[in-house]
């Protein structure tokens, strides 16, 4: 019977046949921390990451299967070298169908993907919604980006859009897409949030709703190592950008991949071949559960994304920051705070008791005066120069209130969420300052 776990299997036979390592890494398998012995490189059989033609290809092969794309390739760096390779390959596309060499991207993009625009002199337009109400969702609608990609006066590379967003908010993927096919353009989604979407039923996947690319951070929701991530493209995907996939890894990706990430990539093919739904949905109905037992914050919960609980507290008396350090003082940590909300990231590796937990915790806040203040949010800035200009030119450090007026060097952000305020390239304004403040951002790199 052919092996679900290829990887694994072959790097566990190595270790156990005791080499005499004459090759990187320094360690030799000798344990420090422990999984040294499983810690390998390219060697002879172990495939080569972005040129696989064994079993690396072979897994990969088995993770496009379980998640209906046409093509699946590893990440060892996270879904920021997925998403770099995205944006080269948007521009290939351009080149090879004549189009504009221009992203139409929601503006709660990730930090990643403007650095890579700004690198590879990438076009982007930004797309600002009527409803957007905070820095890290961009509830774009398919008829507004009908609208704006119809206001193109010529065709361009790709949309990028980021669903689920940090906030466990899912845009219109299908509908979107649909408008997308309409102006025969790509669909590139940031998904690095919900990888499990594909185990729903119905999978609520960018795969399964009309993506062309997307990325998922494993890492982030399955039961991988930090840094395993996923580049997908669908099944009618244009077969030159397939064809060109390792080659735009390649170019961004360390030429020393880490063999530890990789077979926990490999062995999560098993895991989610099992019996990985029906624990999701177990999951989710505990998760569910806990949110009908808290009747007085239950109002306060935001997004649709099933494993992701946001809480916006401040109509309780509270700053996100305040449940977050009461939680921590109880042994809870969640993923991250600001000043509006707390998130806390939920899995099916977390047992029903452990979720009872949390929510008897949840269940001693003591309801306090609400807290009438919203955060501000930048209107549409003045674009100076681009952002690769901006990004190359000569820069100095100041004090957010002396930056009044000047133009931003380097995005200015924190990650979590990393979702720049401001983008480099735009004028600093008086909104722009008091939102950097907001967030406790204190100086700012702006060109000399």
């Amino acid at each position: 019977m052919k092996s679900q776990i290829p990887l694994c299997d072959f790097v566990e036979q190595y270790a156990k046949s005791s080499p005499l390592r004459l090759h990187m890494p320094g360690h030799k398998g000798n344990p420090v921390l422990g999984p040294e012995a499983l810690d390998i490189t390219e060697i002879e059989g172990a495939d080569v990451l972005y040129s696989a033609q064994g079993i690396l290809l072979e897994s990969q092969a088995r993770a496009a299967e379980l998640f209906g794309a046409g093509r699946t390739f590893y990440s060892a760096e996270g879904s920021s070298l997925c998403i770099r390779a995205m944006v080269y390959l948007a521009l290939l596309y351009s080149k090879e169908t004549g189009r504009q060499p221009k992203i139409l991207a929601g503006r709660n993009a990730h930090k990643t993907f403007l650095t890579s625009a700004a690198l590879l002199d990438c076009k982007i337009q930004w797309l600002f919604p009527r409803n957007r109400e905070n820095l890290l969702s961009c509830p774009i609608t398919p008829e507004e980006l009908d609208t704006a990609l119809s206001e193109e006066s010529a065709p361009i590379a790709a949309v990028y859009l980021t669903s689920p967003d940090y906030l466990g908010n899912r845009v219109d993927l299908t509908g979107l897409s649909e408008i997308c096919k309409k102006h025969k353009t790509l669909l590139m989604v940031d998904n690095a949030h919900g990888a499990y979407l594909n185990f729903l039923s119905p999978s609520l996947h960018p795969m399964t709703l009309g993506a062309d690319l997307c990325c998922d951070s494993a890492h982030k929701t399955l039961p991988v190592l930090t840094g395993g991530a996923y580049l997908h493209f669908s099944t009618k995907a244009p077969a030159s950008l397939i064809s060109m996939a390792e080659s735009a890894l390649s170019v961004f990706a360390s030429t020393s991949p880490s063999y530890l990430i990789l077979q926990s990539l490999d062995y999560a093919n098993q895991i989610l071949a099992g019996n990985y739904r029906e624990r999701l949905a177990r999951c989710i109905t505990w998760t569910e559960a806990l949110k009908q037992q808290l009747p007085d914050l239950q109002p306060l919960f935001r997004g649709n994304e099933p494993l992701k609980l946001t809480l916006a507290p401040k109509e309780f008396g509270y700053t996100g920051r305040e449940v977050a350090d009461f939680l921590q003082k109880r042994g809870i940590i969640p993923e991250f705070s600001d000043p509006d909300f707390l998130v806390l990231m939920i899995s099916p590796e977390i047992s029903e008791q452990e979720i009872k937990r949390l929510q008897k915790t949840l269940a001693t806040l003591i309801p306090r005066k609400p807290i009438p203040n919203q955060p501000p949010l930048p209107l549409r800035p003045e674009t100076v120069c681009s952002p690769r200009e901006a990004l190359l030119s000569p820069q100095e450090e100041k004090n957010v209130q002396a930056c009044l007026g000047r133009i931003l060097g380097t995005p200015t952000v924190s990650c979590p969420p990393a979702v720049p305020i401001l983008v480099c390239g735009e004028r600093i304004d008086k909104t722009a300052i008091a939102c950097l403040e907001y967030y406790g951002i204190q100086t700012c790199r702006v060109l000399k």
